[in-house]
């Protein structure tokens, strides 16, 4: 059963069972995937940073693009779209390739042996998962489609009229990992202000 993060001195300290350390995990590493470059990342930091430099997404992809990849990787102007594929183009690659490298610290921190479940982080994993559980929820929110407050109260009202029996309804399913990963995050943002 998880408890809540704690600040430790310069550590983050909380206590996550297997399975929600699993769930957790797979969450994030399905958003790396998704955010991962077609061509992929080869390894070198140098060839990775210059690779997508200036090339923007042809506009029919765009269209096609999972709607948690758009909402992961929003157009900087709404207004314009031309200025908004030069930007696309100027900075989507890098953003990707941060966000993928945060996943991947973020997975790589849950990843760590623990004594009787215990999750034991420095700050820059803390952090790392902080940023890496909200890139998450916005995926899964996304999927909900949770645009208002008042889609989220109804989420709320569903999770609750369904009780034990939300995890049998895909959609509620999803809504549990989002409405657990949004008390994590609210429990780590909190220690780390």
């Amino acid at each position: 059963m998880a408890t809540a993060f704690k600040r430790k001195g310069s550590r983050v300290v909380a206590r996550f069972d297997e399975n929600e350390r699993t769930i957790v995990r797979e969450l994030l590493d399905q958003t790396r995937e998704l955010l991962t470059p077609s061509g992929g990342l080869s390894g070198d930091p140098v060839e990775d940073m210059f690779a997508g430099l200036g090339t923007a997404p042809d506009p029919e992809e765009l269209a096609r693009r999972d709607p948690a990849l758009a909402r992961l990787l929003p157009d900087g102007h709404r207004d314009d779209p031309e200025m908004a594929a030069e930007f696309r183009a100027l900075t989507e690659h890098s953003l990707r390739q941060r966000k993928v490298a945060t996943l991947t610290t973020a997975i790589e921190a849950l990843d760590q042996p623990s004594a009787r479940d215990k999750l034991e982080l420095d700050l820059g994993q803390a952090q790392a998962l902080l940023v890496g559980l909200a890139d998450v929820r916005l995926a899964l929110g996304e999927r909900l489609r949770l645009r208002t407050d008042e889609d989220s109260e109804r989420l709320q009202d569903d999770l609750s009229d369904a009780g034990a029996d939300a995890a049998e309804d895909p959609r509620l399913a999803i809504g549990l990992y989002y409405d657990f990963l949004t008390w994590m995050q609210e429990s780590l943002a909190g220690v780390l202000l």
